[in-house]
């Protein structure tokens, strides 16, 4: 017995957005993390150092190793350490990018309600990850 369904075209284009992006960010951490490991680049905190860390809560790591708060990680991005933060940000961020490729399609078929939605999607995700909400969600 076999099915046919009719899956719209948006569904299909974000399906693989997400799942082309999600192993796109996947290689990035695994690259960044050999990058990390081989040293390539000095790491913000010293190897010697990092097990030292391991054992403090996350308040006391953050002061003791100096790390920035917030959005403070981009300006480390050239320290080893700091650069695997960029395979996770893509994997976090796809669901915006998803959502953001939508817009368009729904504005053309004049679908103002799935364009509303997906516009508010996308801006209430990037508030959320802004910080200007002061939550502590980012």
């Amino acid at each position: 017995m076999e099915f046919k369904t009719d899956t719209p075209q948006e569904q299909i284009r974000y399906a693989n957005l997400l799942f082309y992006g999600c192993w796109i960010g996947i290689l990035l951490m695994l690259l960044t993390y050999a990058v990390y490991l081989t040293g390539l680049l000095e790491p913000y905190v010293p190897m010697d150092r990092i097990t030292v860390y391991w054992s403090m809560p996350v308040g006391h790591y953050v002061h003791d190793a100096q790390i920035p708060v917030g959005w403070g990680w981009i300006g480390l991005l050239g320290r080893g350490d700091f650069l695997n933060f960029l395979g996770i940000v893509l994997l976090a961020g796809m669901t915006v990018i998803c959502f953001f490729t939508l817009i368009p399609v729904y504005i053309k078929r004049r679908d103002w309600a799935f364009a509303m939605i997906a516009v508010i999607e996308v801006l209430v995700l990037c508030l959320a990850a802004s910080g200007i909400l002061g939550t502590g969600g980012h």
